[in-house]
């Protein structure tokens, strides 16, 4: 089949190969671009170990919390400059209020919108034509405890609780929840940087294990050692594995001398009783979604032709 120069940059831009290593990548694996990456990891070729959508869409995400619940949205536009508008931010802030209350993405979608009588879809649709610019509802998610403490985090915050990265982290407790609450937020500014796979080792897809396991038998099988070592050594890879995505395995941000299950413990000196983080969630703008690159300079031309 023909590789396009397009296969050859995308799968560049993945793994940060040469242009030759990834136009044979692609030839080998019939121009599929996941396998072509895991052909090069295999190779020991590719310096990404991980494919990363690219994030074009614009917005904001936006957070609503109390004590022991919280909710975050991401409600997308077509512009930057629209997510700077101050109608736009203040549909964002009543969406997640409504998140709050409904938390599934399509009760929030059919809910009411605040002092309407309107829903949520409609009336993001009638601001289009006030704003003059497509939106949408995207996606939402609640975190709830029964007792503990519930806490959220958005970088870069454009506004009180509205940003491009939002984070929720739940922890359950008898203690003091504001103490809780205060170690459950350095636990979010933790998974806004590290942007962990799962809570634990058990929670990891399944298919991701067995990839990855994949992967490092073959880079181990290169150095030509007998499959009892190479066992061995695939052993010691996935623990190196788990400790960079499983958040409790992750050194910590706030202390890297600790994992975040030890300062968890930790902590508990600070809350008066066992704590345990339950859940987390972690939404980037956009993440997921392309947005289709223009040729301004090809519209331009095409204009003048016409």
């Amino acid at each position: 089949m023909t590789i396009t120069a397009a296969q050859v940059k995308e799968l560049r831009e993945l793994t940060g190969a040469g242009m030759m290593d990834c136009k044979v990548a692609l030839g080998e694996t019939g121009g599929n671009i996941e396998e072509a990456v895991d052909w090069l990891r295999k190779k020991g070729i590719s310096k990404a170990d991980k494919k990363a959508g690219r994030t074009a869409a614009e917005g904001l995400v936006g957070v609503d919390a109390g004590v022991r619940e919280a909710s975050i949205v991401e409600v997308n536009s077509e512009t930057d400059f629209v997510a700077r508008n101050d109608a736009f931010q203040e549909i964002v802030r009543n969406v997640s209020k409504v998140a709050l209350a409904y938390g599934e993405t399509d009760a929030i979608a059919a809910a009411k919108y605040p002092g309407s009588d309107k829903t949520v879809t409609d009336t993001i649709k009638d601001a289009v034509g006030t704003i003059g610019e497509n939106m949408s509802f995207r996606r939402a998610a609640k975190l709830t405890v029964a007792k503990g403490a519930v806490a959220s985090y958005v970088h870069n915050a454009v506004s009180e609780n509205l940003g491009k990265l939002g984070v929720l982290v739940a922890i359950e407790t008898d203690g003091d929840a504001q103490a809780a609450s205060a170690f459950a937020r350095q636990v979010a500014m933790h998974v806004a940087a590290t942007n962990p796979l799962a809570l634990n080792a058990e929670e990891v897809d399944p298919a991701a294990v067995e990839r990855e396991k994949e992967i490092f038998a073959d880079q181990a099988r290169q150095s030509g050692k007998p499959e009892a070592i190479i066992e061995k050594m695939v052993e010691g890879r996935m623990r190196k594995f788990y400790e960079e995505v499983v958040l409790l395995k992750q050194a910590f941000v706030i202390n890297p001398d600790l994992t975040v299950e030890k300062a968890l413990a930790e902590a508990e000196k600070a809350i008066g009783a066992p704590a345990k983080i339950t859940a987390f969630v972690r939404f980037a703008l956009g993440e997921g979604i392309e947005k289709e690159e223009s040729d301004f300079a090809a519209e331009v031309a095409a204009a003048v032709k016409n």
